[in-house]
């Protein structure tokens, strides 16, 4: 062979060798994405940090215990803005004269909760709206959000505007909204033929175009369906186009959360939006619940009443099932859309505040009223600072964890 042909051999060895080579595998490094969107990686993703998983075995939020922690409460009365609490809530501005209640934080067994934060909470809801959609117990919880935050971040400029039934707690620096809209059973209730119809079939327009502007929804009802006397706030109800004096109330609140869901199923398309559901908050108005039975015997017959009451009651679980058929129904309804909705399920943590009312100290009650604590205790709501806070911790750390 001569030296050209050994030449020409050699260049065309190496011309198939560096073929071979660029044409292998190589480990790609993707270029990095700058996301400018408003929505944020919260939004764009609003699953992908959770920490702190709702209802999963490794960190469920809501099994835990009540302990004592002297850097609590999270705020004071007179860092909330003026007419932010409601006087019913407000115990201890109207006289409430122990304050051990305000010093229990709770813990999960299998994790710790993180400390709120305003100012992270509001720069990761920038150009945000967020809505708590119920009853007063909704209410409750709104006011408590709005008093952590004008604490923790005390030197923002903001707007309360309270109306009926959208009320809104504006953060101007962030473009943020902390809503309340009050719809009791969700449905909508109307006059039909003169009498207050609750239509279980339908929820209202207004409400519905309302619901649909927020990025965060968080939906409470169930005390309201269990009123009787002068107490409820129907007349009748209709379902199927068919009108009832009265149903099972069970019956009732399932059809009305069937609609709520449908709605939900309909309307809630982007991923960018976030929904929970508030479990049952238990009342505490029987005594015999969680005195012992010695104790009992001495209650006057037919005394109704968490007056006096100033610490948690002791123990992991509650002696009652008072509020659990109603959970059942809430609860069943809302793993049916789980893949949509997250439920926050605050039953039995709240069942353990026995001392977490605002009982006889709920606004400028009449003197007489409260020499009867039997028949004038509210027993229901809940204080401020107080219980609904702990609340929103948890819808804190399930949000954004």
């Amino acid at each position: 062979m001569s030296d050209l042909q050994c030449l020409t051999f050699l260049f065309l060895f190496l011309l198939l060798l560096q073929n071979a080579t660029s044409a292998s595998p190589l480990p790609l490094r993707r270029r990095p994405v700058h996301n400018n969107s408003t929505h944020s990686n919260f939004a764009k993703h609003p699953r992908r940090r959770v920490v702190f998983p709702v209802n999963r075995s490794s960190c469920d939020l809501f099994a835990g215990e009540w302990v004592r922690d002297e850097t609590y409460p999270l705020y004071r009365t007179r860092e909330c803005v003026k007419g932010m609490i409601d006087p019913g809530f407000d115990c201890q501005t109207y006289g409430r004269p122990d304050s051990d209640y305000l010093k229990f934080r709770w813990k999960p067994f299998n994790c710790d909760v993180p400390r709120f934060n305003g100012v992270k909470f509001l720069q990761k809801m920038r150009n945000k709206t967020v809505m708590f959609v119920g009853d007063s117990l909704g209410r409750n919880q709104w006011e408590s959000l709005m008093c952590m935050i004008s604490s923790s971040a005390p030197f923002i400029r903001t707007n309360l505007i309270h109306e009926d039934p959208l009320s809104t707690f504006k953060i101007l620096d962030y473009n943020v909204k902390v809503s309340f809209y009050r719809a009791p059973y969700l449905v909508d209730i109307d006059k039909i033929h003169g009498k207050t119809t609750l239509k279980l079939d339908e929820i209202s327009v207004d409400a519905s175009d309302a619901w649909r502007t927020a990025d965060v929804l968080l939906f409470n009802t169930g005390h309201w369906w269990s009123h009787t006397g002068s107490l409820r706030g129907w007349e009748q109800m209709e379902t199927g186009g068919r009108y009832y004096g009265d149903m099972d109330r069970l019956v009732a609140l399932r059809k009305g959360l069937r609609t709520w869901s449908n709605w939900v199923l309909r309307y809630i398309k982007s991923p960018l939006t976030r929904v929970f559901f508030l479990s049952v908050s238990p009342t505490h108005y029987n005594p015999n619940e969680w005195t012992s039975r010695a104790k009992a015997s001495t209650i006057a017959q037919g005394g109704k009443s968490c007056y006096g009451q100033t610490t948690p009651f002791s123990g992991t679980t509650y002696p009652t099932n008072s509020y659990v058929n109603q959970k059942k129904v809430i609860d069943e309804v809302v793993k049916e859309i789980n893949s949509h909705v997250s439920l926050m399920d605050i039953s039995l943590l709240s069942a353990l505040r026995i001392d977490g009312h605002p009982s006889i100290y709920s606004g400028d009650l009449n003197p007489s009223l409260k020499r009867f604590p039997d028949r004038s205790s509210d027993c229901s709501h809940w204080c401020l600072p107080g219980l609904p806070d702990t609340w929103n911790q948890l819808f804190y750390a399930a949000l954004l964890f």
